[in-house]
């Protein structure tokens, strides 16, 4: 099974034979421009649940996607079959797709002349020599040292370990063609607690591209049951206003509504809470935003964007005020404006820490609530309004107090985000938003 998952797919020069292949056939069959995809990912996942394995799952996908473009018209088709007839039929059915959409001006490749020239090495493919077996082992390894803790936690839905290695290419008429391997691997525990009848849950994960710098499986299991501990004995609050602390894996979504309101598509269908807010003041002065495409080993970095286009390094947001919009070629020309490589989405956002870690936060903050949890997806992108369900801690002289629950936070977003006073340190590295803790001045918290 290790050999499997971790390294019988396609690799990148062969998905680019399949890319180039489609485009001559587009070539032949006379479109303007073409463009074309390849993927093939293969992975081991792994459930364990009261030191049995609940779920063993192998996946291995893949598949070819094709663009064309004739007289401003876009045709799309794909296939899982890598055969050669497949693909030009994949082709021919994209092109005849193309007869019966609507003439969109803005459509097409992106300038010939912004493709990425020379793709630096950006250390993503590590595989896991892992199997099965390993795996279930590590697994029942995390979901134990949390069930052991405590007698508290007497219940769980389980510990996943996850491995994946996937390739991918792309290629378009302008000429450009690449491809790339990278691997993500996980460790997951998920646990129940039960305190004068009443249950509680958490969670706790380890995620990486290099399975040498996952946390260790009983590491993530304490951490997991620690977490739950924490939950037991959860009270309401009454209404209220306060500052609130938003903990580095919640504070990343909370930036994240601003990214998807700056994003292209939003801002020419006129459905953001941002809408033309380049060179407003929207953070704090202090609050800064980099994108670093490049940063090795990192879960969202990326040489080229969807289009080819290559990707650099650039400020969104400096002393609090929008520099950019996230734009793909469409979206930019929709907005008269130029790509900003991130078709696809971005690449590596990085928020600036103004302090220490979360405990300092904590001492700083001295009363209010410490975010650990958000419930529901109340978030209105076009007006800003934010309302969200919240699990947590009530702090009081900077240490924590006692666990709360049931309550809800809410605000809007375009006079939420001046109120930060503080990014913290303890930056979460585990996705595409780095960032720290962040601590917003004062928020409405409903309760009883």
């Amino acid at each position: 099974m290790s050999q499997v998952a971790n390294k019988q797919i396609l690799e990148p020069g062969a998905l680019e034979e399949l890319i180039k292949l489609a485009l001559d056939e587009a070539r032949l069959q006379g479109v303007d421009q073409a463009e074309a995809a390849a993927s093939h990912d293969a992975g081991l996942s792994v459930t364990a649940r009261r030191g049995d394995v609940e779920n063993l799952e192998y996946t291995n996908d893949r598949g070819v996607w094709v663009t064309v473009y004739r007289d401003s018209r876009k045709g799309s088709a794909s296939t899982s079959d890598f055969s050669p007839a497949a693909i030009r039929e994949a082709v021919t059915k994209a092109c005849s797709f193309a007869n019966f959409t609507a003439a969109d001006p803005y459509a097409g490749l992106a300038d010939a002349d912004l493709m990425c020239k020379d793709a630096p090495d950006l250390d993503l493919d590590h595989p896991w020599d892992i199997d099965a077996e390993r795996a279930i082992e590590l697994a029942v390894a995390c979901e134990a040292a949390g069930l052991e803790l405590d007698k508290r936690i007497h219940n769980t839905e389980g510990a996943t370990v996850s491995s994946n290695r996937g390739a991918r290419a792309y290629g378009n008429s302008h000429g450009f063609v690449g491809g790339y391997t990278k691997t993500s691997h996980s460790l997951t525990c998920v646990l129940l607690g039960e305190q004068d009848g009443v249950m509680q849950r958490d969670y706790y994960y380890t995620a990486a591209r290099d399975a040498s710098e996952l946390e260790a499986a009983r590491k993530v299991g304490i951490e997991a049951g620690r977490r739950t501990l924490g939950r037991l004995g959860a009270r309401k609050l009454k209404t209220t206003r306060a500052p609130v602390l938003f903990t580095a894996e919640l504070a990343r979504g909370f930036v994240g509504h601003a990214i998807g309101a700056i994003a292209g598509g939003a801002q020419y269908r006129k459905s953001s809470f941002l809408l033309d807010a380049v060179d407003e003041k929207i953070f704090p002065d202090f609050f800064r935003i980099e994108e670093r495409p490049h940063i090795k080993k990192a879960m969202a970095s990326a040489a080229y964007d969807a289009e080819g286009v290559a990707t650099y390094d650039r400020d969104i947001v400096t002393d609090g005020v929008l520099r950019s919009y996230v734009l793909s070629s469409y979206s930019a020309r929709r907005l008269g404006l130029e790509t900003t490589g991130n078709a696809g989405g971005t690449q590596n956002l990085l928020v600036a820490s103004n302090a220490g870690d979360q405990a300092s936060l904590l001492r700083e903050m001295g009363t209010g609530l410490l975010v650990e949890e958000l419930i529901g997806q109340g978030v209105n992108t076009v007006t800003g309004d934010y309302s969200r369900g919240v699990v947590g801690h009530w702090v009081e002289n900077g240490e924590i107090a006692y666990p709360v629950h049931e309550i809800t936070i809410a605000g809007n977003l375009r006079e939420l985000y001046p109120r930060i006073e503080r990014v913290g340190s303890d930056q979460d590295c585990r996705g595409g938003i780095r960032c720290g803790s962040i601590l917003v001045g004062e928020m409405t918290i409903a309760g009883a």
